[in-house]
């Protein structure tokens, strides 16, 4: 369903595809932002380095919660950025039987040359949007998100 498409959808409907279609466009830019820059990632690799740069070591499933990964599919991309040297699997402290994965030097290195493709292409997505309609945005998006978070 094309964007024209959206317009005899019941709104219901209408705001999953959007949604949808929003998702797949900004994966298809950051994909090829990373190609551009002679990168060899997916975009899920790329959400992994994301969430570990910013929120620091975590255990594997809390890493696979983050960004809506199975325990094997975790697994596998954890063993390939493991094998590129962009992350590591340490002793968790508190509990021998769990690992932390971190990043590994060469991993924050990398971050810190993807943030600007990050930045570049959020900014892409929003440059219709005026700063007041941005924060209208970002203030729906994070109400819709505690709605879906607030089991109460």
């Amino acid at each position: 369903m094309d964007t024209d498409s959206l317009a005899f959808a019941a709104p219901q409907e209408s705001l999953g595809v959007l949604l949808g279609l929003v998702r797949s466009e900004i994966v298809r830019a950051m994909e090829a932002e990373l190609a551009a820059l002679g990168v060899d990632l997916r975009f899920t690799q790329f959400l992994i380095l994301k969430r570990l740069a910013r929120l620091g070591p975590m255990t594997a499933s809390e890493l696979a919660r983050s960004v809506e990964l199975d325990g094997g599919a975790m697994t596998r991309q954890l063993d390939q950025l493991e094998r590129k040297g962009y992350l590591r699997r340490c002793p968790h402290e508190q509990d021998r039987r769990a690992l932390r994965i971190e990043l590994t030097d060469t991993g924050n290195a990398l971050w810190q040359q993807l943030t600007d493709c990050n930045e570049r292409v959020l900014d892409a997505a929003q440059r219709s949007l005026s700063e007041t309609e941005r924060k209208r945005l970002h203030d729906y998006l994070s109400r819709v998100l505690h709605a879906l978070r607030d089991k109460d």
